[in-house]
């Protein structure tokens, strides 16, 4: 048995960090274990300006402290000017843009009403190299919440994929067996990301002695069979699956309401979760690949330098975090979680 595994530094390509007091909060959380996190940019307004985004960055940095650096996106509306995507990215402003079906998830409501109208934008991306970062769930009221995933699969992302070839596309926080297949069978431009708790619960778990709130995040978690393909892909060693954590603090109050926000507060232990379900698939081996090697390839950065460790303990996850406006419940709060961080 493996009692210890030193890593690269681990990087997170989908992380929600959110912005002032709420920032000030949540940031040390990911930095602790990451060097960099590929960050949301659902704000509110949401960063749509290559100023906005540099000032987001500025914010991030200070939150987070020395050490971390935020990788920041710009997020795609129906407006969403070509000539000003890329003059963004090339002084380094962001480093991919964000596809949010309007409505599909938390503020998304300034988000692609259809994602011809982008068209053009994403024919620049695709010549200047940047990436493609995907919500992939169609918004339609008569499509079952469970089947929004694949249904986006069939109707869009393969035409997309098809229609724009060159174009570096990552799935993000795939959720089923339809996204884990289609991404292996795609072509090398087509990558996804997966996070811990898809990884760890199936739909059950939401409704597991009543409904649990903290649970529930957008895509919903599924059924048995996808989390066991989920399984499958991240201990693979395919280079097209990596970590992604998309933690996405609230406070108790706005989860636990008549109308409860969507996300999964999982910063405080996303790496030991991760290395939980590596252990459980013998696949500790693998976890590096998946962590900290396949994100910076696919993004064309180079891997950390830094090494982090982790090691087998009897550690326990906390309940909740003191948060601005209230607490924030941590994912598996008062669980066991079979592995600590530790300096390399």
């Amino acid at each position: 048995m493996t009692d210890r595994i030193v890593l690269r530094r681990p990087d997170d390509w989908h992380a929600h960090l959110r912005d002032g007091d709420m920032l000030a909060t949540v940031a040390p959380f990911t930095a602790r274990q990451f060097a960099r996190a590929i960050v949301m940019p659902n704000l509110v307004p949401p960063v749509t300006t290559a100023e906005a985004a540099h000032a987001y960055a500025a914010r991030i940095r200070k939150a987070a402290g020395p050490g971390f650096e935020p990788l920041m996106t710009c997020y795609l509306t129906d407006a969403s000017d070509p000539d000003a995507i890329e003059r963004g990215y090339k002084e380094g402003a962001w480093v991919a843009a964000k596809l949010y079906p309007a409505h599909a998830t938390t503020n998304s409501a300034h988000g692609v009403t259809d994602v011809g109208k982008i068209a053009p934008v994403l024919e620049r991306m695709q010549r200047i190299g940047m990436k493609f970062l995907v919500h992939g769930e169609v918004t339609d009221k008569h499509v079952d919440i469970f089947d929004r995933e694949a249904a986006f699969i069939d109707r869009t992302l393969a035409r997309l994929v098809r229609d724009f070839p060159g174009l570096k596309i990552v799935f993000e926080h795939i959720t089923t067996k339809e996204a884990a297949d289609f991404v292996a069978a795609a072509p090398a431009n087509v990558a996804a990301t997966i996070t811990p708790h898809h990884l760890m619960i199936d739909r059950n778990a939401i409704f597991e002695g009543g409904i649990r709130p903290h649970l529930y995040c957008l895509p919903i978690a599924k059924r048995s069979h996808h989390r066991t393909a989920l399984r499958k892909a991240a201990v693979s060693g395919s280079p097209k699956f990596f970590l992604g954590t998309d933690t996405a603090p609230h406070a108790v109050h706005a989860k636990e309401a008549a109308c409860g926000c969507a996300g999964i507060f999982n910063a405080p232990v996303a790496l030991e979760a991760y290395a939980r379900v590596f252990d459980e698939e013998n696949a500790l081996e693998k976890l590096e690949g998946f962590a900290s090697l396949f994100g910076p390839a696919f993004y064309g950065l180079p891997p950390n330098e830094a090494r982090i460790a982790l090691v087998r303990a009897n550690a326990t996850a906390p309940e909740r975090v003191p948060g601005p406006a209230g607490d924030i419940v941590t994912y598996l709060g008062g669980q066991a979680l079979g592995w600590r961080i530790e300096a390399a």
